[in-house]
C-alpha cells in the first residue's frame, strides 16, 4: 500500500510536537516492562533501597544522572517506577532538548514511554493535573564529569526542580544512583570545547565528553550512546522532601543535593 505524505512525514519527525503528554503508551510500557526488568536486573545487577518510600501521588521524582545522555540509571530508574506504581499510572520524564528537539524520530518513539520536552511548564503542566515527573537536574554537567568525579552529586547551579515542586505544591523525592557512572571512562569533560562551540547556544549543551566506552572504543561528543559494563547499579529511593514556607529554591536545591550526596557517599563506602 502507497503510503501517504502525511504518514511520511509522521515517519521522518515532522510536524512532531515534543511537549505532548498524550502520546505516553501504557500498553507499550507493560509490554516492554519484562525485557526491561530483566536488563536490569541481570544485566546490570539491580538492587534497589527504599522503594516504599514511592508515594502515590504527584510528585517530582529528581534523580543524579551518570554515564552519558542515555545512561544505565535511566532504565533501572523507570523499571522500579514502573514496577511500583504500574505502566498506567501518568508518569512523564523530562527529557533533555536536544534528543526532544533535534532528533525528533528518536524523540517520538521515547514520547511513548512517557518522555516529554524538559521546559518549567511542561513539568508543572503534568504535576498539576495528576501526573508524576522524573528529571535530571544536573544534567549533562552530572552525566558527563569525569570519572574521578563517579560518587559526586552534581545539581548546584540548577535549582529550577525545587522552584517547581513550590510552585506545584508537591514533594520532591530524590533516588540516587551508584555505579552507573562505570558505564564509560571519562577522562574529559570537554568545557572548553563545548564553550568553542557554542553548544549552550544550539543545543543547550555545555559538555563536550571524551571518554572510553563500548562499542566506540573512543567516544567524542554527548550524543554517542554507550552500551553499559555489566557493573552492579544500585538505587537509594529517599523519603519525601518538601520545600518549606517561605525558603528559596536555592536553598532547597542545595538542601536536596546534600541529603543525596550524604547517600551516595554511604553507598560508596559500602560499596568498597
Amino acid at each position: 500500500m502507497q503510503r501517504s505524505l502525511s504518514d511520511l512525514a509522521r515517519e521522518l519527525g515532522l510536524g512532531f510536537d515534543p511537549d505532548r503528554v498524550d502520546a505516553r503508551d501504557p500498553a507499550l510500557i507493560a509490554a516492554v516492562l519484562p525485557a526491561l526488568r530483566w536488563f536490569v536486573r541481570s544485566y546490570l545487577g539491580l538492587r534497589t533501597h527504599g522503594v516504599e518510600h514511592i508515594p502515590r501521588r504527584p510528585a517530582l521524582f529528581v534523580s543524579n544522572h551518570n554515564g552519558g545522555m542515555i545512561g544505565p540509571d535511566m532504565p533501572c530508574t523507570l523499571s522500579v517506577l514502573w514496577e511500583t506504581l504500574g505502566p498506567e499510572a501518568p508518569l512523564y520524564a523530562l527529557a533533555h532538548d536536544f534528543a526532544m528537539r533535534h532528533l525528533p524520530i528518536f524523540g517520538r518513539q521515547i514520547q511513548r514511554g512517557g518522555a516529554i520536552r524538559a521546559t518549567p511548564d511542561n513539568a508543572l503542566r503534568i504535576l498539576r493535573t495528576g501526573g508524576s515527573v522524573l528529571v535530571y537536574p544536573g544534567g549533562d554537567l552530572d552525566a558527563y564529569r569525569h570519572s574521578s568525579r563517579r560518587d559526586e552529586i552534581v545539581i548546584l547551579p540548577r535549582t529550577g526542580f525545587a522552584r517547581i515542586a513550590r510552585d506545584a505544591e508537591v514533594p520532591i523525592v530524590p533516588i540516587v544512583a551508584h555505579g552507573a557512572h562505570r558505564s564509560a571512562l571519562i577522562f574529559a569533560e570537554g568545557k572548553r570545547v563545548a564553550d568553542r562551540l557554542r553548544m549552550q547556544r544550539w543545543a543547550r549543551l555545555q559538555r563536550f565528553p571524551l571518554a572510553l566506552a563500548l562499542p566506540w572504543g573512543f567516544a567524542a561528543g554527548p550524543w554517542l550512546p554507550y552500551l553499559p559494563l555489566p557493573f552492579p547499579i544500585t538505587l537509594r529511593v529517599l523519603p519525601p522532601m518538601w520545600v518549606a514556607d517561605g525558603e528559596t529554591a536555592d536553598a532547597a536545591a542545595a538542601r536536596v543535593q546534600a541529603a543525596m550526596q550524604s547517600a551516595l557517599d554511604d553507598m560508596a563506602r559500602d560499596e568498597r
